[in-house]
C-alpha cells in the first residue's frame, strides 16, 4: 500500500557568519568545530525538542576530506554533545550540498520515515583549497566532450559570459548592487536573527613576557560585504581566468568558512511539543548541463522544481540565487526571466561569501528567516554545480 507524504516543517535555522578564507575570523576554525556550533545554536531555538529524539543528522560538505573528511557529520554530532543514539550523515554534491540535506531530512519526514531531523553544511575554504587535494581522473583527458569537467570554475564563467553574451559592464555592475544590498542589510540588521554569533581566539605573542597571549572575541557579522567596492575599482580589476575575458576577483564569489544547520519536523511532532513552524519545505530538484557552462545549472533545475511542485514562478517573492560568479547569474536571470527585484534582496556570495558545501544551509536560514519578516509565502534556493548541475529547493513560510 502505498504511503501519503505528509509535510515537513522548519522550526529553527542558523549559520554562522561568514568568514573571508584564507585570512578571516574563521581562517584556524575547523569545520567540524563550525558544525557543533551550529548544531548546538540550533536546538538551542527549539527548546521543547529532547536531543534524543533526533532521527538524524545530514551534513552537506563539498570537499569531506582532511579537516572536514571522517564522516565530519558524526564528528560533529559527538563534539556538539548530542547523545550517542544521534547518527550522523554527510553528503557531497558540491555547491548545492547544504540544501541537498534539507531535502533529504525533509523527504524522511514526509515519507513517514522520521520525525525530526537536523540538515546542515559545513565548509572551511581555508583549511581545503577549492579543488581538495585529489588529481584529476586522467580519463577526462581521453575524450574532447569531457574536457569541460576539468575546466576551472572561473573558466566556466567565462564560457557562460562569451555564449550568452554577459558584457564586463554588466558583470560589474551586478556585483557592485550585490555589496550595496548586503551592505544595506547589514545596516539594517537583516541578518541578526538568522546568526549565531561565533567565539573566535586569536593568539598573539607577548615579547615583553615571552608568552603566547589569548583573546576572544565575538564574530558576529559576514566578513565579505566592502564598502569601499565601487564601479571604477571593479573596472580596474584585470581578467584572472583568460587573458582576454571578462571575469575578474570583483565580479566572482568570495571564498569563504561557514557553517548552517536546520531543524525539520513532522507535524505530529508540532503538535505534541508546541512548536511554533518558520516554513513548509515543498520540494527540490536537481538538473544537468554540459560541465563547461556549469553555471547556468539553475535554468535545468528550476523548471523542474515549478513543474513538480506546481507552483508558478511569478509566485515566488524572494529567491536566493547563488551568486558563483555574476556572469552565470546574470545568464540564469535572463534565460529564466527572474524578477532583478526578487533576486537576493540582501546581496549574494559576490559580496557575503560562498563556502562551498555550506552555502544552501545557510541561504536557507537566510530566505526562512527574511520571508517572514517580508510576510511572502514562497521563497527558492537554487544554485549552480561543479561538474555540469543546477539545483533549486522551494519554502513556503507559515
Amino acid at each position: 500500500m502505498a504511503r501519503q507524504l505528509q509535510d515537513a516543517y522548519i522550526v529553527a535555522t542558523t549559520r554562522t557568519p561568514v568568514g573571508k578564507a584564507p585570512r578571516g575570523a574563521l581562517k584556524s576554525t575547523r569545520p567540524d568545530s563550525m558544525l557543533a556550533h551550529v548544531l548546538k545554536s540550533v536546538l538551542l531555538q527549539a527548546p521543547q525538542i529532547d536531543p534524543a529524539s533526533i532521527d538524524d543528522v545530514i551534513v552537506g560538505c563539498a570537499m569531506p576530506e582532511f579537516e572536514q573528511g571522517m564522516n565530519v557529520a558524526r564528528i560533529g554530532v559527538l563534539l556538539a554533545g548530542l547523545p550517542d543514539s544521534v547518527a550522523g550523515m554527510t553528503i557531497n554534491r558540491f555547491c548545492s550540498s547544504g540544501l541537498n540535506a534539507v531535502s533529504i531530512a525533509a523527504d524522511r519526514i514526509r515519507t513517514g520515515e522520521a520525525d525530526v531531523m537536523i540538515a546542515a553544511g559545513t565548509e572551511s575554504m581555508s583549511m581545503i583549497p577549492m579543488l581538495g587535494r585529489l588529481a584529476m581522473n586522467l580519463d577526462v583527458f581521453a575524450r574532447d566532450e569531457n574536457l569541460g569537467i576539468a575546466y576551472g570554475m572561473g573558466l566556466t564563467a567565462e564560457k557562460v559570459a562569451e555564449r550568452w553574451k554577459v558584457s564586463r559592464e554588466d558583470q560589474d555592475a551586478f556585483a557592485l548592487d550585490s555589496h550595496r544590498k548586503a551592505l544595506a542589510a547589514q545596516a539594517a540588521g537583516d541578518f541578526t536573527a538568522e546568526i549565531s554569533p561565533y567565539a573566535v581566539n586569536d593568539n598573539a605573542p607577548d615579547l615583553a613576557t615571552g608568552k603566547v597571549v589569548t583573546k576572544q572575541r565575538k564574530f558576529e557579522r559576514d566578513e565579505g560585504p566592502r564598502a569601499d567596492t565601487s564601479a571604477e575599482g571593479l573596472a580596474r580589476l584585470r581578467p584572472v581566468f583568460a587573458a582576454r575575458g571578462s571575469v575578474t576577483a570583483g565580479n566572482s564569489s568570495q571564498m569563504s568558512d561557514g557553517a548552517g544547520a536546520t531543524i525539520l519536523v513532522s507535524e505530529r511532532m508540532l503538535k505534541q511539543h508546541g512548536l511554533t513552524p518558520l516554513a513548509r519545505f515543498v520540494g527540490y530538484a536537481v538538473g544537468g548541463v554540459a560541465p563547461e557552462v556549469m553555471g547556468v545549472g539553475p535554468i535545468a533545475a528550476i523548471p523542474k522544481l515549478l513543474r513538480s511542485t506546481g507552483i508558478k514562478q511569478e509566485e515566488i517573492g524572494w529567491i536566493e540565487l547563488n551568486e558563483a560568479f555574476a556572469a552565470q547569474s546574470l545568464a540564469v536571470m535572463r534565460e529564466l526571466h527572474l524578477d532583478p527585484a526578487k533576486v537576493n534582496p540582501l546581496g549574494g556570495a559576490i559580496a557575503l561569501g560562498h563556502p562551498l558545501g555550506a552555502t544552501g544551509a545557510i541561504r536557507t536560514a537566510t530566505i526562512v528567516h527574511g520571508m517572514r519578516r517580508r510576510k511572502q509565502k514562497y521563497g527558492m534556493v537554487s544554485m549552480c554545480v561543479g561538474t555540469g548541475m543546477g539545483a533549486a529547493g522551494l519554502f513556503e513560510s507559515v
